[in-house]
């Protein structure tokens, strides 16, 4: 018998700069536990009980830049597997942050929070994975992607995702 999937739900968010032209990133170096030490990722976090996806990813948002949005899309979702130290599963919703009120922190409890051109994402030290979905965030393909991409010992065994 196989084991129950029950993932830790979760969003992950990318604000897009007025220009479109960069992307904020936090550099999460403020906690020397933290799984993702010395890696650039995006915003976001777990999903409340009492939230829907959106909430959520609005709410993370705000706690962790400081800002409002005030327009975002879908782009895809994540099925990681395996993932971090303790093997956990997790779905998280990709959202990219097309508009926002307010003044962006200049840090969360993460780290500092920083534009990043999107052209140099790839230059970044981040989860291997990310280098997988994040092309597919930054396209022209209106479709939502949907990926699955497990993990052993902190590294993708495959990638794979289909778009409708």
């Amino acid at each position: 018998m196989s084991a129950c999937y029950r993932p830790i739900m979760s969003t992950l968010g990318y604000v897009l700069s007025p220009d479109r032209q960069r992307v904020l990133m936090t550099y999460r170096v403020s906690r020397q536990d933290d799984e993702q030490f010395g890696k650039y990722n995006g915003l976001g976090g777990h999903m409340e009980a009492h939230e829907d996806i959106a909430s959520c990813m609005t709410r993370e948002i705000r706690e962790e830049a400081g800002i409002t949005v005030s327009a975002m899309t879908l782009r895809g979702t994540v099925n990681w597997t395996g993932f971090g130290p303790k093997g956990e599963d997790w779905l998280a919703f990709i959202f990219l942050i097309e508009r926002f009120t307010g003044d962006v922190a200049a840090a969360s409890n993460e780290g500092p929070l920083q534009w990043v051109p999107i052209a140099k994402l790839a230059e970044l030290p981040m989860w291997e994975g990310d280098r997988y979905f994040l092309p597919l965030l930054f396209d022209d393909d209106p479709r939502c992607f949907h990926g699955y991409l497990p993990y052993e010992n902190d590294r993708p065994l495959s990638w794979s995702y289909v778009r409708y």
